[in-house]
């Protein structure tokens, strides 16, 4: 049984077979050192970089991920390989801890363009308000607007677009661009949840909306249960996630510049 020391638990989720990008999380990324390194690398680094008063593992159920993190020096555990995405990979973490993390951190493994602000920002509001999900949004400028647009034309399964009610909780995610000409809100790939809700959560059946969108934070939304929302800015390089082969360099470019 793992042992982790603080309230506060970042798991990185990582899967070799990912359906739109197999074997992505070993895949070479060029980063601001010049490096080639995998992409799980590059996560583990980013979060370890945000000096957090936090435990840090990655959580896999594929033995290469885990030998290639381990030798880079990172912590990982095994997980089942029937979990069915990050969050029930998160709630088997937690229910093998030998200390119970308060909050829980699902910082995605193919996301390593997220920022310590995110990551705080998430922790700040559960500290403040206790909500039991956190999770957080960007207003897109004019460059991510017509990033999300060309993907959605193109058919790739990109950017998630959140609604957000008056409460200032989630009412819906979607890969589609929502009619009108509001500001469109990229919703990240970074969650914060309490122990109880991951418990919720893992004892819940998929949601017919999460199997149809591929979004597995629908399970909450159709459950009734409610996510808060937290307005973030973007990292000054940009921001994507590693979903297909052609984001790779998309990516390669935002981490080279963060240090620009």
């Amino acid at each position: 049984m793992t042992r982790f020391q603080h309230d506060i638990l970042i798991v990185i989720p990582s899967r070799f077979a990912a359906s739109r990008f197999p074997g992505k999380p070993l895949v070479p990324i060029v980063g601001a050192d010049k490096i080639a390194k995998p992409l799980i690398q590059h996560c583990w680094e980013s979060a370890s970089a945000m000096h957090l008063n936090a435990d840090i593992v990655v959580a896999t159920d594929d033995e290469r991920i885990r030998d290639v993190v381990r030798g880079f020096g990172g912590a990982c555990v095994i997980t089942s390989p029937d979990v069915r995405n990050g969050t029930e990979r998160c709630a088997e973490v937690i229910s093998n801890l030998e200390n119970k993390a308060k909050f829980v951190i699902n910082l995605q493994g193919d996301s390593p363009m997220v920022d310590r602000s995110h990551v705080n920002a998430l922790i700040m509001h559960w500290q403040k308000t206790g909500a039991q999900m956190v999770t957080p949004y960007i207003v897109c400028d004019d460059a991510a607007r017509t990033r999300l647009i060309e993907d959605v034309k193109a058919g790739r399964a990109g950017g998630v677009v959140a609604g957000i009610d008056t409460r200032g909780q989630a009412s819906y995610f979607t890969r589609e661009i929502p009619d009108g000409h509001g500001p469109l809100r990229l919703h990240i790939g970074l969650y914060g949840y309490t122990p109880f809700a991951l418990r919720q959560y893992q004892s819940l059946p998929p949601s017919a909306a999460e199997v149809r969108h591929g979004l597995e934070q629908l399970r909450f939304l159709d459950n009734g249960f409610p996510i808060d929302m937290v307005q973030v800015m973007p990292p000054r390089a940009g921001y994507a996630d590693v979903n297909y082969p052609h984001d790779v360099a998309v990516v390669e470019r935002m981490l080279q510049g963060k240090l620009a």
